[in-house]
């Protein structure tokens, strides 16, 4: 069964984690300095986010364009927002599909830190508790 069950669930939490984030000063100006846009495609539900340093933009109003796009499931986003799966493993196992430049992309690991710290909070706001509805 997956973590999410519908898109709108999938949009609560990654929409609310990535709206988090877009707030930090400090995260918007990381993204500015380094010149970098993000799309994340998430299927299974679908869930597209498309994150910039002054906005974050979610379903059909994601434009495509951006400098690194991540592509992934849900059920992998929540494994590797909670920790449990690595990147580096995600993409050697195909799990996790990415476009954009290498170093856009090494730029970005660093800058997403936080987001690891919120989380969990944003599941278990959702009901979420290891990979099930409560």
């Amino acid at each position: 069964m997956s973590v999410y069950p519908d898109s709108s669930t999938a949009y609560a939490v990654f929409g609310e984690l990535f709206t988090i984030l877009a707030a930090d000063e400090e995260f918007t100006e990381r993204l500015r300095d380094a010149d970098l846009t993000l799309r994340l495609v998430q299927t299974k539900p679908d869930c597209v986010i498309h994150v910039t340093p002054d906005q974050v933009r979610l379903g059909d109003d994601a434009p495509e364009d951006a400098s690194v796009t991540i592509k992934m499931s849900c059920d992998t986003a929540h494994r590797l927002w909670s920790g449990t799966l690595l990147m580096p493993a995600a993409v050697a196992l195909g799990k996790v599909r990415i476009k954009g430049k290498v170093a856009k992309v090494l730029e970005l690991v660093p800058i997403l830190q936080p987001a690891f710290d919120r989380y969990p909070q944003l599941v278990a706001a959702q009901g979420l508790v290891d990979g099930a509805a409560k």
